[in-house]
């Protein structure tokens, strides 16, 4: 009886971690903080890439661009991936239609 409880003990912390840590281009993992030219070389080309706007002035200075770049149809998934600065941020994951 005490097995159920020690094994849903160790697997309760798994629930917490993050649901879109990363996206696999082919064999190629790219994770939240890659830089563009990582998530390039490992990806290629997106299928779009949208600017989205900037991040708001700092000292009157213009703030970090933001884009956002989509992957898909992979196996019916569509991957949109968020950039700040020349830094992947998010990884958002939808099913095509």
């Amino acid at each position: 009886m005490k097995r159920p409880l020690y094994l849903l003990a160790l697997l309760l912390p798994l629930l917490s971690l993050p649901a879109h840590a990363g996206f696999r281009c082919g064999q190629k993992l790219v994770n939240e903080g890659d830089r563009i030219t990582e998530v390039l070389r490992k990806c290629g080309q997106p299928a779009s890439r949208d600017l989205l706007g900037y991040t708001d002035t700092i000292n009157g200075n213009l703030g970090l661009q933001i884009e956002e770049w989509s992957y898909g149809p992979n196996n019916g998934m569509y991957y949109y991936l968020t950039f700040e600065g020349g830094r992947l941020r998010t990884i958002e994951t939808k099913r095509g239609q």
